[in-house]
């Protein structure tokens, strides 16, 4: 098994399952088990997953999952870091993942196993997410150091008479701020954009306020016609707020996903 890309056995019997399993588990292989089975995990929470056909799949870096037919969530999962054996009991193939901190536990029994296969895969390509305008609101919000130390998002999409404020706020010195969000290199019209909406907002504050153009990049003179209108630029790359709401995403996942 050392050498092959991928092993697949199919409808073994119980004893030729467990030597394919050892053996993936040995050369820590990403190993796929088709069967009928319930699952059985103890730790946050304890549960009970009755008799299903599923797909479980452990990954090479002791992570685990128990898909049913359909649906793109695990029903079942435990992270990376797991301790794996398998053995067979009571004529059942009973899977068991260990994990130390937290403690947790899983045993996946199955009543028969349609298919085994282990693969020997290699994955080096980043993972790039391309936030949208309304991802990078929301990672401004969520982290408003983003934008800068000491940032206090107020509102967003607030609407002034020219039409709406992407993000209002105030900054640490209590001075009052306005943004004006763009993912791609920003133009001379997104300049005129959030300069209309400055005098309307002046006349109903009374401070000072700050205009700001947030943006991956200025195109060509554009900063030039910023600073001629009193106005300010923040550079901020789409793909920082990607991975901000990913986090945001990830921490939810494992709250959702209790077992």
């Amino acid at each position: 098994m050392a050498s092959e890309k991928i092993i697949v056995l199919k409808n073994p019997s119980l004893a030729e399952a467990v030597v394919a399993i050892e053996k993936a588990f040995a050369h820590r292989r990403t190993l796929i088990v088709a069967g009928d089975c319930h699952v059985h995990y103890a730790g946050r929470a304890n549960s009970t997953l009755e008799n299903g056909e599923r797909l479980l799949i452990i990954k090479s870096d002791g992570s685990l999952l128990v898909h049913r037919p359909t649906g793109y969530e695990p029903v079942n999962w435990q992270p990376s870091g797991s301790v794996f054996y398998v053995e067979v009991k009571d004529d059942m193939l009973e899977v068991h993942g260990v994990r130390q901190k937290p403690h947790e536990s899983v045993k996946v029994t199955f009543s028969s196993v349609l298919m085994v296969s282990a693969l020997n895969l290699s994955d080096s390509g980043e993972f790039i997410l391309h936030a949208s305008e309304d991802d990078m609101h929301r990672a401004i919000l969520l982290k408003p150091e983003l934008f800068e130390a000491g940032f206090k998002p107020i509102s967003w999409e607030k609407h002034v008479e020219p039409g709406f404020v992407d993000i209002y706020g105030e900054d640490k010195d209590g001075k009052m701020v306005i943004i004006e969000v763009k993912r791609r290199t920003a133009s001379k019209e997104n300049v005129l954009q959030l300069a209309k909406y400055i005098e309307p907002i002046k006349a109903k504050v009374n401070r000072e306020v700050r205009a700001v153009l947030v943006a991956p990049a200025l195109a060509k003179d554009v900063g030039t016609l910023l600073a001629s209108m009193g106005l300010e630029f923040k550079a901020l790359d789409p793909k920082d707020c990607a991975k901000v709401l990913k986090k945001k995403e990830n921490h939810k996942l494992e709250k959702y996903f209790v077992n």
